[in-house]
């Protein structure tokens, strides 16, 4: 019967220890602080040369987030208006979606969009503006999750 009192007591020991554990009171001070994730991002570079009513698609894979692609050089005339755009790719074409192209863009020009899921995109360059007359190197930076 000892032996019976003596598990009890310490069995009660044991449940009043844990019940008393949870009920303390911590106290936090400063700031809490919000975790930041980044997300990696990527730069592609494309270079080509385009004729007149040419162009050319870059087809890439891209994370959700912000996108961007700049025109960083037209040669022999940076004068040149090229057009750009971002568009989602099928395996065979590249769909420009409404406001993600610039027909006029000069050296220096940037469009941005948002990608909202993992997709296939592409990036177009082409003579959107008619000024191309005789070839002409262009190189297109697109920076993307």
């Amino acid at each position: 019967m000892r032996r019976l009192i003596r598990h009890r007591a310490a069995a009660a020991l044991l449940v009043a220890a844990a019940t008393t554990a949870g009920c303390g009171s911590d106290t936090t001070t400063g700031t809490p602080t919000t975790p930041t994730v980044t997300t990696p991002r990527t730069t592609e570079t494309f270079t080509g040369t385009i004729n007149t009513n040419n162009a050319h698609t870059y087809p890439f894979v891209s994370g959700a987030g912000t996108l961007t692609v700049t025109l960083n050089s037209v040669a022999p005339d940076s004068a040149i208006a090229l057009g750009i755009s971002i568009g989602t790719w099928n395996g065979t074409s590249c769909t420009v979606g409404t406001g993600l192209f610039n027909d006029t863009a000069i050296q220096g020009s940037t469009i941005t969009g948002q990608v909202t899921t993992f997709g296939n995109l592409c990036a177009r360059v082409y003579d959107g503006a008619g000024q191309v007359v005789a070839q002409t190197t262009y190189m297109i930076t697109v920076i993307h999750p």
